[in-house]
């Protein structure tokens, strides 16, 4: 069963009347109550044993250190700290875009980066004995480049410090300042993400300043500097999106050039989120798998439980074996 601390950070999923999608969303409307502390049975987990886990909060804590999975209430954070893993979130814990659906603080302000960042993080890759490195950010529209050097850093003194690490980044759209994405993609990370979130219809509640098509067109120059391994984005459902809008949303990604598609349940991280419109089953994911892959799509990944970084590191390996 999925912990009483994970069910405390969805509190509106608990007690909402939900729609819960069929195969086909858009031929049933049938309604289903969720009772205080029941998830369907696809979103129940076993909890990890706590002494990789410690290790890596420990870890964390040592080097001063923000993680998206603290930051953003991810409910994979136990699982992948057990595993001694963890996505770093950089530039701070202050985001200057305020996402209907992301619980990272939101600040028009937020301090300064802090110039030791890379260096602490490079120590806790070693320790902590990583191969594949995920580094992701809060969006700094208050910077001139929005954070792309202090993002370079960090991947230039991981490399140095721990050689033979692959290096993914999950960044902001930069505004579609093309010079800042420049900055990043000088270092050839093995990967780059930058998520698109949701579909179309739902981009303008669902996300702040962020665009459905400045992130299309923010992944298609990527794919065409070929400056880096792979590039991959990410879907959230359950928000109220329909089959149809998921599929465009697949499409539209593999033609903008993605090797890598994540796709994962959306979970209300507090009140003041946008609330969980239907629960996904998981029969529903494999059919967005399978129709990615009908498209062309190198790697699909698909379930409830996935997120941008889940399991980034098998990914990865899994989409560079495919290149052969």
């Amino acid at each position: 069963m999925i912990s009483e601390e994970l069910f405390d950070n969805f509190p509106q999923v608990k007690k909402r009347t939900l729609n819960r999608l069929p195969i086909n969303p858009e031929s049933c409307s049938e309604d289903t109550v969720v009772q205080k502390g029941r998830f369907p049975s696809w979103l129940h987990r076993t909890l990890p044993e706590g002494g990789s886990l410690f290790k890596t909060t420990s870890l964390l804590q040592k080097y001063r250190l923000n993680t998206v999975c603290e930051e953003a209430k991810c409910p994979n954070r136990l699982e992948c700290y057990a595993k001694k893993t963890a996505t770093f979130l950089a530039l701070g814990k202050e985001c200057t875009r305020n996402c209907g659906f992301c619980d990272i603080d939101f600040s028009k302000t937020p301090h300064l980066p802090e110039e030791d960042e890379p260096e602490r993080i490079a120590l806790s890759v070693g320790e902590l004995g990583l191969k594949h490195v995920v580094i992701t950010m809060v969006a700094r529209d208050d910077l001139p480049d929005g954070g792309a050097s202090h993002i370079a850093k960090i991947i230039q003194t991981v490399r140095a410090r721990c050689g033979g690490v692959t290096i993914e980044v999950l960044t902001s759209d930069f505004c579609a300042n093309f010079e800042a994405l420049d900055i990043v993609l000088a270092q050839s990370p093995e990967i780059f993400n930058h998520n698109i979130e949701t579909v179309r219809e739902l981009s303008p509640r669902v996300r702040h300043r962020a665009t459905y098509d400045r992130t299309l067109s923010v992944l298609r120059y990527v794919k065409g500097t070929n400056r880096c391994g792979h590039v991959k984005s990410g879907i959230m459902v359950g928000l109220g999106e329909t089959l149809s809008q998921v599929k465009q949303t697949i499409f539209d990604l593999h033609g903008a050039g993605c090797d890598i598609i994540t796709i994962g349940h959306y979970l209300q991280a507090n009140r003041k989120k946008l609330p969980v419109k239907a629960f996904i089953t998981p029969e529903q994911f494999k059919t967005y798998e399978e129709y990615g892959y009908s498209l062309g799509v190198k790697f699909m990944y698909s379930a409830p439980f996935v997120r941008s970084s889940y399991n980034a590191g098998e990914v990865q390996q899994i989409t560079e074996a495919k290149k052969s």
